[in-house]
């Protein structure tokens, strides 16, 4: 799910509607139900559900995400390349439309309307839901005009989800295991620590973006480190403000590789920065699976939830960003030097 973008002209046109949604999500999406609200004549938040027999029984939840922004409509996509030619699947898909209309309805919004579509590509076929006898083409993705601005903010943008994922899951189980054993072995930090020690672990995660960013390896020991010091409430607050400093990209880069790489729980606090990190820079697709994978390994944890529930509402990136400047004041306090603020200008949002 990401914010919106100015695109008006896109929503009476299907095949550029439907070209711009990889550029919306960050990824190509295949077999998925993606739903577009409209506020106010704008593209409003995107959101896309994978096409199973469980998808009507969760069509309430979403409606309600849909809701929690309080936009004026929305249009569905399903995107179903096996599905498309099938008298069966079109009615199956009809019917989907058909309950997704009454429960946005129940909510105040209204399905203006439904796209069947092969695939998200150029060329792809699509035809309207309800059989009203509206088809055409897919225009080409990437050179959509929401792909070109994505990529002159910095984003990257994948041929499929599992790309994405790539990002944050795991890399090597085995010496995830073998960290876990490292970690446990250390005396776990207390929140009776001196200042001066979580001034050395805030430096020591500045160091780390650095190496990182030139290539370098984290050896266990840093790694441990690092996995403990996010562990320090002052340590972790204060690390937030990496994301609007002038090496923000470095910091992200440092918390990907730790998501990658920590065990359970050390890696919960990894993914939220590296969410934090992604939804202030306007990369709604990485934030998004970033606390997606926070959230489901612990529920109850509050930055993590709060930020999608932001990031879920639509709240844009320059909104959040707020947050970074408590970290710089915790870096006034511990006496750390942290690199500037970065000058923002417009974002994919």
């Amino acid at each position: 799910m990401t914010t919106s973008q100015r695109s008006d002209f896109y929503l009476n046109r299907p095949g550029v509607l439907i070209a711009a949604l990889p550029a919306v999500l960050g990824f190509v999406p295949e077999k998925s139900l993606v739903l577009v609200t409209i506020d106010h004549g704008e593209m409003g938040c995107v959101m896309r559900v994978d096409l199973s027999e469980e998808l009507v029984d969760s069509l309430d939840h979403l409606a309600d995400v849909a809701a929690a922004a309080r936009p004026d409509s929305a249009i569905a996509v399903v995107i179903d390349e096996e599905g498309v030619n099938c008298r069966m699947c079109n009615d199956e898909h009809r019917e989907l439309a058909d309950l997704l209309t009454t429960a946005l309805a129940e909510r105040g919004i209204e399905l203006t309307a439904a796209h069947i579509v092969d695939r998200v590509a150029a060329g792809g076929r699509w035809h309207c839901a309800d059989g009203c006898g509206d088809a055409g083409t897919v225009d080409d993705p990437w050179a959509s005009p929401l792909a070109v601005a994505a990529v002159l903010d910095g984003r990257r943008l994948y041929t499929r989800r599992a790309e994405l994922l790539e990002v944050i899951e795991v890399s090597d189980p085995a010496r995830t295991e073998a960290l876990a054993g490292v970690i446990e072995g250390r005396e776990p930090h207390s929140a009776q620590r001196p200042d001066d020690a979580a001034r050395a672990d805030v430096e020591a995660a500045v160091a780390a973006a650095a190496q990182v960013t030139d290539a370098g390896e984290l050896g266990d020991d840093e790694l441990a480190r690092l996995a403990l010091a996010l562990t320090d409430v002052r340590v972790r607050d204060t690390l937030y403000a990496l994301a609007v400093g002038e090496n923000a990209g470095q910091a992200e880069s440092l918390w990907a590789v730790l998501s990658r790489t920590l065990p359970e729980p050390w890696r919960v606090e990894a993914l939220v920065l590296l969410g934090f990190s992604a939804y202030a820079r306007g990369d709604g697709p990485l934030a998004g699976v970033s606390l997606d994978a926070a959230l489901r390994s612990d529920p109850t944890h509050r930055m993590a939830g709060m930020l999608d529930t932001a990031l879920q509402s639509g709240l844009r990136p320059e909104r959040i960003r707020d947050l970074a400047i408590t970290g710089y004041r915790l870096a006034d306090r511990l006496g750390v030097q942290l690199p500037p603020m970065q000058a923002f200008g417009r974002r994919a949002g």
